[in-house]
Protein backbone atom coordinates (compact mmCIF):
# COMPACT_ATOMS: atom_id res chain seq x y z
CA UNK A 1 0.00 0.00 0.00
CA UNK A 2 2.77 2.09 0.65
CA UNK A 3 3.61 2.24 -3.42
CA UNK A 4 0.36 4.41 -3.96
CA UNK A 5 2.22 6.96 -2.22
CA UNK A 6 4.41 6.83 -5.98
CA UNK A 7 1.88 5.57 -8.17
CA UNK A 8 -0.90 7.75 -8.06
CA UNK A 9 1.35 11.53 -8.45
CA UNK A 10 2.80 9.85 -11.44
CA UNK A 11 -0.03 8.43 -12.66
CA UNK A 12 -1.63 12.42 -12.08
CA UNK A 13 1.78 13.33 -13.54
CA UNK A 14 1.56 11.54 -16.71
CA UNK A 15 -2.62 12.31 -17.38
CA UNK A 16 -1.38 15.82 -17.40
CA UNK A 17 1.51 15.02 -19.29
CA UNK A 18 -0.73 14.14 -22.28
CA UNK A 19 -3.73 16.05 -21.62
CA UNK A 20 -0.92 18.94 -21.94
CA UNK A 21 0.50 17.72 -25.19
CA UNK A 22 -3.49 17.02 -26.73
CA UNK A 23 -4.18 20.40 -26.39
CA UNK A 24 -0.84 21.92 -27.65
CA UNK A 25 -1.35 20.04 -30.71
CA UNK A 26 -5.35 21.55 -30.92
CA UNK A 27 -3.50 25.21 -30.47
CA UNK A 28 -1.04 24.71 -33.28
CA UNK A 29 -3.61 23.13 -35.68
CA UNK A 30 -2.17 19.52 -36.05
CA UNK A 31 -5.64 18.37 -36.95
CA UNK A 32 -6.68 20.75 -39.47
CA UNK A 33 -6.28 18.86 -42.80
CA UNK A 34 -7.19 15.42 -41.90
CA UNK A 35 -8.03 14.53 -45.78
CA UNK A 36 -5.01 15.96 -46.92
CA UNK A 37 -2.40 13.08 -46.10
CA UNK A 38 -4.51 10.68 -46.91
CA UNK A 39 -4.97 11.98 -50.27
CA UNK A 40 -0.94 12.15 -50.29
CA UNK A 41 -0.13 8.86 -49.53
CA UNK A 42 -2.14 7.12 -52.50
CA UNK A 43 -1.25 10.00 -54.93
CA UNK A 44 1.06 9.18 -57.83
CA UNK A 45 4.57 10.52 -57.20
CA UNK A 46 5.86 8.34 -60.36
CA UNK A 47 5.40 11.02 -62.96
CA UNK A 48 8.61 13.11 -63.67
CA UNK A 49 9.09 16.77 -62.98
CA UNK A 50 7.64 19.01 -65.18
CA UNK A 51 11.14 20.57 -66.03
CA UNK A 52 12.71 16.52 -66.21
CA UNK A 53 10.01 16.22 -68.73
CA UNK A 54 11.25 19.60 -70.76
CA UNK A 55 14.92 19.01 -70.48
CA UNK A 56 14.63 14.65 -71.90
CA UNK A 57 14.40 15.29 -76.35
CA UNK A 58 11.71 12.95 -76.96
CA UNK A 59 12.37 9.57 -78.49
CA UNK A 60 13.47 8.95 -82.54
CA UNK A 61 11.08 7.58 -84.53
CA UNK A 62 11.35 4.34 -84.77
CA UNK A 63 13.69 3.65 -81.62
Amino acid sequence: MEVLIYLVPMALALGLLGLGAFLWSLKTNQYEDLDGAAWRAIGDDDLPAKEERAATPPPAPGA
